[in-house]
């Protein structure tokens, strides 16, 4: 059985299995996942707009996103640090957790 445990808010702040293999979020007061670090040395951290949508977001490595949204608060471009435009693919796949923090299928054009 794994251990979880929970913020005030219900968000899933801290997680490990059998194995041992863990990771913890913090969220923002919108419940909005800012910052993702597992025990493998995966981490990230994420920027939001006033509509909740994810703006930017930083990997441990040091790559950088920038997303852009329609008026309908639609991802319609990814702008990697290099400045290279990425399609995004609508298969979203949750990571180990939860609607919030979840790792994207980017595809390079």
């Amino acid at each position: 059985m794994s251990e979880e445990k929970y913020d005030e808010k219900g968000n899933l702040i801290y997680w490990k299995n059998l194995e041992g293999h863990e990771f913890w979020k913090k969220f923002d007061e919108n419940n909005n996942c800012i910052h993702f670090k597992d025990s493998d040395g995966y981490e990230y951290w994420s920027k939001y707009d006033e509509n909740n949508n994810v703006i930017n977001t930083k990997r441990y490595d040091g790559s950088e996103r920038w997303f852009k949204y329609d008026k309908n608060n639609k991802r319609i471009e990814i702008i990697e640090k290099e400045y290279k435009n990425i399609e995004f693919r609508k298969k979203e796949r949750e990571y180990l957790s939860r609607k919030k923090c979840s790792r994207f299928e980017l595809i390079d054009i």
